[in-house]
């Protein structure tokens, strides 16, 4: 008798597979590389140094924006005010406005660049 030269399905190859523990194993580390490779490109996953920097610079940005009202107090006390931001450049302000001392909190020896660039966007704004 000769064998049936019919392949068997797809199917039937899968139930009659056994794969050995080698196969398995190596299955095991790419399934891994490739969840890690889509997780950090696109899932949003990043390092604990990483999040530390951004959690960091968030604060930054947030204690900034919060000053910023007390720096457009300081320059509206300021009698001379109009005339003094008139007199810096556009792309100066920032360094002007931290130069007359507004962006100084107090408490503080240095005036804050943030918040400084901050300020003059509400001074901006408002005027």
């Amino acid at each position: 008798m000769e064998p049936s030269k019919v392949k068997a399905s797809l199917g039937q190859r899968w139930s009659a597979a056994r794969p050995t523990k080698t196969g398995v194993l190596w299955f095991g580390v790419a399934a891994a590389v490739v969840t890690m490779i889509v997780g950090f490109t696109w899932g949003g996953w990043v390092t604990g140094g990483t999040a530390r920097r951004m959690a960091e610079a968030s604060s930054e940005e947030a204690v900034a924006k919060r000053m910023a009202p007390l720096c457009v107090v300081r320059f509206n006390a300021d009698p001379k005010r109009g005339e003094k931001l008139r007199e810096a450049s556009a792309w100066a302000q920032g360094e002007f406005v931290k130069k007359q001392g507004w962006a100084t909190m107090p408490g503080d020896k240095e005036p804050e660049s943030r918040t400084a660039d901050e300020c003059v966007k509400l001074l901006l704004l408002v005027s």
